[in-house]
């Protein structure tokens, strides 16, 4: 077995949370900034940090806005669904001896409303949110805080993501990267230089694929 851990992002990778995240937003910008941005302009907040997200906005409150933002999220949490096959996929990960986690961008309190809609918590033994570093992705301090807390080694670890700021992450950190195209927003992850190790078109093709490494 090539890997022994293997690390997911949560948002487009495990939950495809895109309409909960981006209507949320919609909502909570028009009232509480005056701000009326249509869906596709908000995209680029997708593997951001809710912060960093508010800070590109130029929101006068940012912590305002976040509130009203988690609350939409709650208000919305029906359009949240897991991605088809991701849960026989962790259960096929379990079964064949990989130890698995996370790493998101979200903080406790943002994973855990999302993570309340599906029931899939109970196979990550780890789970490290923006809010347990100093610097979160695109930095590599999550996978590595995780290598901290795990004794994993780097070669043991592959990471699991649908965004540019994941693949960077794996990058710093200095682990292989399998890329969630059945999530991705992002074309050039597929077409451009940057590529990763492993380009799964279904969580069933990631399955079989570390099934057999």
């Amino acid at each position: 077995m090539k890997y022994k851990h293997i690390i997911f992002d949560v948002d487009g990778t495990l939950l495809d949370t895109s309409r909960n995240i981006l209507q949320s937003l919609k909502d909570a910008l028009a009232e509480t900034d005056g701000i009326h941005r249509e869906i596709d302009e908000l995209r680029f907040v997708l593997g951001c940090t809710s912060l960093v997200s508010l800070a590109q906005l130029k929101v006068r409150n940012a912590s305002e806005t976040l509130g009203l933002w988690l609350e939409n999220e709650a208000r919305y949490v029906h359009l949240i669904r897991l991605f088809d096959g991701i849960e026989p996929l962790l259960e096929k990960l379990s079964e064949s001896g990989y130890r698995l986690g996370i790493v998101t961008s979200r903080t406790h309190e943002e994973l855990e409303l999302v993570l309340s809609a599906a029931p899939i918590q109970n196979y990550f033994s780890v789970i490290i949110c923006s809010d347990d570093v100093d610097s979160p992705k695109p930095a590599p301090d999550p996978i590595l805080k995780y290598q901290n807390l795990t004794h994993a080694r780097t070669e043991e670890i592959l990471f699991v993501g649908d965004t540019l700021q994941d693949m960077k992450c794996a990058d710093a950190a200095g682990v292989d990267f399998a890329l969630a195209v059945w999530g991705t927003h992002d074309d050039s992850l597929l077409s451009g230089n940057e590529r990763a190790e492993y380009l799964p078109a279904s969580p069933d093709a990631l399955a079989q694929l570390l099934t057999g490494l």
